[in-house]
């Protein structure tokens, strides 16, 4: 399976939850996310096949540490990218919405760039 958008989307939310509370469960996601219970298991079950989370017999999922190199990866994104785009003047809830889609086009190159000048200006304020 390739890291698809839907697939960072899916380790961003366990990595969320986990911060959140000690053990993350399907349920959990499917609150989150807005999906379906069958939605979300076959997702997981395809995701456990890659080695990107671990599952265990009291239903427990977590994250693998290729699964968290990549929801680590993705949430500092995020959350850069809603701070540097708050940063600019956009309303919260908008920049938040835009940090969503724009974390996962963004080439390595443009986004260490965009986060060093984020860093930057965050410097010298």
């Amino acid at each position: 399976m390739a890291i698809t958008e839907a697939v960072e989307n899916y380790l961003e939310t366990i990595l969320i939850l986990s911060k959140a509370q000690p053990d993350v469960h399907a349920i959990d996601i499917c609150s989150y996310l807005g999906y379906s219970r069958p939605t979300v298991s076959i997702i997981l079950k395809k995701m456990r096949d890659e080695g990107l989370v671990e599952v265990s017999s009291e239903n427990h999922i977590t994250l693998t540490q290729t699964g968290r190199d990549v929801a680590e990866r993705i949430y500092d994104r995020h959350n850069t990218l809603s701070a540097f785009f708050i940063l600019l003047g956009v309303h919260k809830d908008q920049a938040l919405e835009d940090a969503c889609k724009v974390e996962h086009d963004l080439s390595d190159e443009t986004y260490d760039l965009l986060k060093q000048h984020y860093q930057q200006l965050l410097s010298e304020k």
